[in-house]
């Protein structure tokens, strides 16, 4: 399905400068320092491999296939140079021709190595950078350290990040993938709420959440009529796995918003309320509450000594303001195992009349 976007805003990420047969600047960012070194890491791993199972596989050629007279140690450094042009000028020229202009390290990071007009890259030109970046950039078989100096300063100086084999062939290395702006969805229309409360989302899968999330967030991008039409088939696909139908008329965005809003809100308060079940059953897990400095701590209300007239303490309420809030209720008394017996009464040494002990005691 094609959809035509619109015209990109004025802050672009396009940096190559690339200008097409219509005279219409590309939307192509240059890669810079820190992308290609990324891709040339992965590149050398990838060589180091192919040059151990190159090497083992030429042992084993010369080693059973050829005479013992012929194999001495020139056969073996001659072999030894020729298997290092393979790995280090052979697999990146080959690659850039049949892979698009790509190596293994290319692919993996997103890049891609094409002339200095946007066209696609010859044989020539990939043999040229291969060949130069094998004599003064990597391994820099001319003055290593040098040119290693002079390799980097090119490439933070150049204004579309070439080294010196792109300034000598003729190229430069792109990025293929777009740089993405994370842009949050819109709100759900306030009169559309109600109707998503009671919406039921069950066969409302993550893909087809996605694609919407996906349209909501890059929907003023889309030109229309091409804008239209695909909200439209988003919504009839929604439509069709939740109900019920929506009260009244609206764009086919604000349905949209308000479904996957919903959406979003019932998964917070299932997250809410898994988090709560897990506090509740391992508090060790749960994060520990708050300490409450001493001087910001309620004060306990005010107790009078008893006094002749007063029988027992009177408690002084504490001001309204400075009411504690209220204290967690005291687990029941525990009954206990056995009926307590009567003990018999025993005469008070100061009254002469005998103590109900017993009673007192079965009431405790």
């Amino acid at each position: 399905m094609g959809v035509r976007a619109q015209p990109p805003p004025a802050a672009r990420w396009a940096d190559a400068g690339l200008v097409s047969g219509e005279a219409v600047e590309l939307d192509v960012r240059a890669a810079r320092l820190g992308s290609r070194v990324l891709a040339l890491l992965i590149d050398l791993v990838v060589q180091l491999v192919a040059a151990l199972l190159l090497g083992v596989l030429l042992m084993v050629v010369l080693l059973l296939a050829l005479p013992g007279d012929l194999v001495d140690g020139a056969l073996f450094g001659a072999s030894q140079t020729v298997l290092l042009i393979l790995v280090l000028v052979g697999y990146p020229m080959l690659m850039e021709r049949f892979a698009g202009g790509r190596t293994l390290g290319k692919l993996a990071v997103g890049l891609r190595v094409v002339r200095a007009d946007g066209g696609p890259v010859g044989v020539g030109q990939s043999l040229t950078r291969a060949l130069v970046g094998v004599a003064v950039e990597w391994p820099g078989l001319v003055l290593p350290l040098l040119s290693w100096v002079a390799s980097v300063s090119v490439m933070l100086t150049d204004p579309r990040g070439r080294r010196l084999g792109d300034l000598v062939a003729g190229t430069m290395v792109v990025h293929t993938r777009g740089a993405g702006i994370w842009r949050p969805a819109p709100p759900a229309a306030p009169p559309l709420l109600g109707w998503a409360g009671t919406l039921d989302l069950t066969r409302l899968d993550d893909g087809l959440a996605l694609a919407v999330r996906q349209y909501l967030g890059r929907v003023r991008q889309l030109a229309e009529p091409d804008r239209t039409r695909l909200g439209r088939e988003l919504w009839a696909e929604v439509a069709a796995v939740t109900s019920p139908p929506p009260p009244w008329a609206a764009p086919e965005p604000a349905y949209l918003a308000a479904v996957l809003a919903e959406r979003g809100r019932r998964a917070a308060y299932r997250l809410g309320r898994t988090r709560s079940v897990t506090a509740t059953l391992w508090p060790e897990l749960a994060p520990p509450p708050l300490a409450v400095p001493a001087s910001l701590a309620m004060p306990t209300p005010l107790a009078v000594p008893a006094s002749p007239a007063m029988p027992a303490p009177l408690a002084v309420p504490a001001p309204p303001a400075m009411l504690a809030p209220p204290a967690a209720p005291a687990p029941p008394a525990l009954r206990p195992a056995a009926p307590a017996r009567a003990v018999p009464a025993q005469p008070d040494p100061v009254r002469g009349q005998p103590a109900p002990v017993g009673s007192e005691r079965s009431h405790a």
